[in-house]
């Protein structure tokens, strides 16, 4: 993906002697395809190697980054949920700086088979019911009998991903409220899911929740919009409340399951990884990050403070 254009040609300049000379990337499974992009592209317009993309999920890439200093980490944590206040207390007292780079957008979907009909809208309460622990609902006609006669199988990111973190706040957390039991289960309470199979923990990426959803043909999966959308010929999504989730619903705020997409910047190795600084400010061009750019095609809900963005990081 040959994009040399005034930006990439602006910052290709003589680059000091550095201690590594390859960008070392690892976290979340929702940004892995994002920044895999990213990287193809930055390796063929810079004159830096193709940056090092590692999955693993969110809460896995920003214990990585904060595990210390020292050219064996890795320097910049992709992330699809926000780093808490107290780890982020911690984490710089241990690395020093650590920037949060927002991107964009995302929605999660409930997505099922094209074979798997009758799930065309549902709600967090629904979801709630069907999956709370203790739920003795073994149909999804038993919590709600407009919903088809269909065992409960749901495939959800396991606890590492930043995907889980909001279907807990806002599926899970939102149902429980909805079903009059937030005051008696408490926050945790509400986030608890059942442990007799039917819903099933993923700790691999979104490709293993496809695996699960082809060897079980009645089972939900959740995962981010860009996956689904490079793989309507197999799934189709619920809409929540009645929302569709879109690249325009996400946007406007509308669709209720959507979340900021960011990585998080080990600002102590920008002065000795080559090709640092370049990755990041590429990464949030207008080229690349922007509405017209190949993450947007991918499924990315441009973010509409990018410029903000872009001067944050041409200041590092």
């Amino acid at each position: 993906m040959k994009l040399l254009t005034a930006f990439t040609a602006a910052v290709l300049a003589v680059t000091p002697a550095f201690a590594r000379d390859q960008v070392h990337i690892a976290g979340s499974s929702t940004v892995l395809p994002y920044a895999s992009i990213v990287a193809e592209a930055f390796g063929e317009n810079f004159d830096f190697p193709t940056p090092i993309v590692e999955g693993g999920g969110s809460g896995a890439g920003r214990k990585r980054l904060c595990d210390g200093l020292g050219l064996d980490t890795i320097d910049i944590a992709n992330s699809s949920s926000l780093m808490k206040e107290e780890q982020w207390k911690k984490c710089e007292a241990d690395i020093g700086k650590v920037s949060e780079i927002r991107f964009g957008y995302d929605g999660i979907t409930f997505s099922m088979k094209h074979e798997n009909k009758g799930f065309e809208n549902l709600t967090p309460l629904q979801i709630f019911q069907a999956l709370k622990k203790g739920s003795t609902a073994q149909t999804w006609s038993d919590v709600d009998p407009s919903l088809p006669d269909v065992a409960i199988k749901a495939f959800i990111p396991g606890t590492k991903h930043g995907t889980r973190e909001v279907f807990e706040k806002k599926v899970m957390g939102v149902g429980c409220k909805a079903a009059g039991e937030y005051e008696t289960l408490g926050k945790k309470g509400c986030y608890k899911v059942r442990t007799d199979g039917a819903s099933v923990d993923i700790d691999g990426d979104y490709t293993e929740t496809l695996a699960s959803l082809d060897a079980n043909v009645e089972g939900i999966g959740v995962f981010g919009l860009s996956f689904l959308i490079n793989n309507t010929d197999k799934l189709y999504a619920a809409k929540i409340n009645d929302v569709y989730p879109t690249t325009e619903s996400i946007a406007s705020g509308e669709y209720p399951v959507s979340r900021p997409l960011q990585f998080y910047v080990k600002n102590a190795h920008l002065d000795s990884v080559a090709g640092m600084r370049e990755y990041i400010e590429f990464f949030v061009s207008d080229e690349i990050a922007g509405p017209d750019g190949p993450l947007a095609d991918y499924g990315l809900v441009s973010d509409p403070e990018l410029e903000a963005t872009q001067e944050m990081v041409a200041n590092f």
